[in-house]
């Protein structure tokens, strides 16, 4: 992805690339899109603030004012989280429109990723990637986050795909695509509010300085993003078939009402905080934050990594 002469890096974010420190690009529909102001801003806040206190530099990004803005604080930041929903919802195709355009949007999974690598960062840490979508054998509904992660050189962490989702078929997709997915201290592949979707990830890996080299090998041989699996904190994690059931009860309601397209997951989501009484919610707060923390944890060492390989070269 081309563009660079419309990123918009802020003084921090940019320092911080220049003197080789680690980074962590944060997405943007999360706050748009994701949960209701105040708990919007607050996460944000809380997600920058667990990511510094770990070593790195956050960086949330979003599309502002026609251009890539690659971290967004302070004043920008509550205005993201104003906005809510009434931003636009940012994915690939959808880019060019909405720089031209100039009005604010939340960047998806796949759009952060694209941003992410355009301005040198190479960690992303999410709340859950998109997939594909329950019944898409008939609806064809498969998220672009699936391709991106096999052609952005960017390392994604994350609790898994939203559980609203099809995971096995999901699997399958970003198998066909090339995409390994790494389990963080665990064999199994979390399903977002619960630690286990009855999957297993291709290679489980207990040290972040582990993960760091996959990660540096992947954009050293042209192989594309890396999928970091990271289940949700254990006293956090939401009962498994309690929240199948909601999720069967939001999807009917989804398709009841009409709702299609990129309208769905948000749709969903807010459907499920309501039917478990914002336990979802505070479930998605908690496993975002987790993601915030080891991502941020294998930024540094990427650094260091990076750090080690660059003195060797002086040597």
């Amino acid at each position: 992805m081309g563009g660079k002469a419309y990123l918009s890096i802020s003084n921090e974010v940019k320092k911080a690339l220049a003197a080789g420190q680690p980074v962590v690009a944060l997405e943007s529909t999360i706050i748009t899109h994701g949960m209701p102001y105040p708990q919007n801003l607050e996460m944000a806040n809380n997600v920058e603030a667990v990511i510094r206190k770990h070593g790195a530099v956050p960086a949330t990004i979003a599309i502002m004012d026609g251009r890539f803005a690659v971290g967004v604080s302070g004043e920008d930041l509550e205005r993201l989280a104003l906005e809510g929903g009434k931003a636009a919802k940012a994915s690939r195709r959808d880019v060019s429109a909405l720089l031209v355009k100039g009005v604010i949007a939340g960047t998806t999974v796949a759009t952060t990723m694209q941003i992410a690598a355009l301005a040198g960062i190479q960690v992303f840490a999410t709340g859950g990637i998109g997939g594909v979508h329950r019944g898409a054998e008939e609806t064809f509904d498969i998220s672009a986050d699936l391709e991106e992660l096999s052609r952005t050189p960017v390392a994604v962490v994350c609790a898994g795909p939203k559980s609203i989702l099809d995971i096995g078929l999901t699997l399958e997709v970003l198998e066909t695509n090339g995409v390994p997915v790494i389990g963080y201290q665990s064999d199994d592949f979390p399903a977002f509010w619960t630690r286990s979707s009855g999957h297993k990830v291709d290679h489980r890996f207990d040290d972040v300085a582990d993960i760091a080299k996959v990660v540096a090998l992947q954009g050293e041989l042209g192989l594309g993003g890396t999928l970091i699996a990271n289940p949700i904190p254990e006293d956090a994690a939401l009962d498994a078939a309690v929240i199948e059931a909601r999720i069967v009860e939001a999807i009917a309601g989804a398709e009841a009402e009409g709702i299609s397209r990129k309208d769905v997951t948000p749709f969903l989501l807010k459907r499920i905080f309501e039917l478990t009484d914002g336990k979802s919610l505070v479930a998605n707060i908690a496993l975002v934050e987790n993601n915030a923390m080891v991502a941020a944890q294998i930024a540094v060492a990427l650094a260091e990594r990076n750090a080690a390989k660059l003195a060797d070269r002086r040597a």
